[in-house]
């Protein structure tokens, strides 16, 4: 089994990044692939659900994306805790989902169906308590689209890798990474 990282903050090198490489260091070189959405141009979605039609065609890296996606055993979510949400970027990103399940291409739920989802949150100080209904609404996506919530950790950090100085920060990365280097293998 293989993982994709999917980063979502507007910047690298952030706290929620940081958080992430540790739970990767975790697992073998060759078992996963990083993707930051911040390098690619993902449009908004315009919804188009419920026309005849369907989704028009959208010239962006979206499709790049999802389409590698796809090959993947496993996803890991990562992202700041904006506004008490992930990150616009990464929202964006999910909401084209709406366009892959009406896509004549491929069956996107179907694909997805039994992909392993983790998630790394990092906030401020009361992160872990602000953060859990972002948890709530992924464990609602995965439940949507038949996928498994395996996993996920709330990472506490404001300013630049600040989450580097809080220790159960860094033991639930490793602790996690752990999770999901078992779970690839098994």
């Amino acid at each position: 089994m293989k993982l994709i990282t999917i980063y979502g903050s507007s910047r690298k090198g952030g706290n929620s990044e940081a958080l992430a490489k540790i739970a990767l260091e975790q697992l073998d070189n060759n078992t996963y692939k990083e993707i930051f959405l911040l390098d690619y141009n993902i449009n908004p979605i315009i919804d188009e659900r419920h026309t005849e039609q369907g989704f028009n065609h959208v010239k962006d890296d979206y499709e790049e994306l999802i389409t590698d996606i796809l090959n993947y055993d496993a996803i890991l979510f990562v992202t700041p805790l904006y506004w008490f949400g992930m990150s616009g970027r990464l929202k964006n990103f999910i909401d084209r989902f709406s366009q892959s399940l009406r896509s004549p291409h491929y069956d996107f739920k179907e694909s997805m169906e039994g992909k392993k989802v983790y998630l790394i949150i990092v906030g401020g100080t009361m992160a872990s308590i602000t953060a859990l209904p972002l948890v709530q609404q992924f464990q609602l996506i995965t439940q949507f689209m038949n996928m498994e919530f395996s996993g996920y950790l709330i990472g506490k950090g404001i300013k630049p890798l600040e989450v580097l100085d809080d220790e159960d920060s860094i033991i639930a990365a490793k602790q996690l990474g752990k999770t999901i280097r078992k779970d690839l293998t098994e």
